[in-house]
């Protein structure tokens, strides 16, 4: 038995229904269209895979500060690397890596010296010192080394005097190290007597 032809009127699709559809369609194309991000846009760029991470492959990796012989002199004794913080330090879109290195001097507490690395983009360049931001001649102790935004910081332990013993440094200093001008400039807080 077959049901009256006007309960299957819907199912007969007219030149009206067809044109609707294809109105909503192209409705939603254009929207979407207007939802994508501008060409030339970062997000456009990552979306298309192409930009400066899609060409150049997966993003570079931070020199390896292990494979460094630093110009540290410790009279024989190994160097040891204590802390290490990357960043991109000069805005070339590759990242640095700055090296917390002293004298494994077996006891007592060596100064320690702040090392900048760096590696060319050359395939299998092996990193290399570029800049000294601390000398071991300082006698300083560098802790909570970070690279943040371009910037370098690291608090800075030392002595306000020679009486002072080497294990228990009594002066502490923030300073921040930035690439400007071709070099990095050191700014420094005030030294202030740590309480014990």
């Amino acid at each position: 038995m077959t049901p009256p032809p006007e309960t299957l009127a819907h199912s007969h699709a007219r030149a009206v229904h067809w044109l609707a559809t294809a109105t909503a369609m192209a409705a939603v194309v254009a929207l979407a269209g207007l939802l994508q991000p501008a060409a030339g846009t970062p997000a456009a760029a990552a979306a298309a895979g192409s930009g400066p991470a899609a060409a150049d492959g997966p993003r570079a990796a931070a020199p390896d500060a292990a494979a460094v012989t630093y110009p540290l002199d410790c009279k024989g004794a190994p160097q040891t690397v204590t802390a290490t913080a990357e960043g991109d330090l000069d805005g070339d879109g590759r990242p640095e890596t700055v090296a917390a290195v002293r004298c494994d001097a077996g006891s007592g507490t060596p100064p320690h010296a702040l090392y900048v690395l760096t590696r060319d983009p050359a395939e299998g360049a092996r990193p290399r010192v570029v800049a000294t931001l601390l000398e071991a001649a300082q006698r300083q102790t560098a802790t909570d080394l970070t690279v943040r935004d371009g910037e370098v910081t690291a608090t800075l332990l030392g002595y306000s005097s020679p009486e002072v013993p080497r294990y228990s440094p009594d002066v502490k200093k923030l300073a921040k190290w930035r690439w400007t001008g071709g070099k990095f400039r050191q700014e420094l807080t005030d030294s202030a007597a740590m309480r014990v």
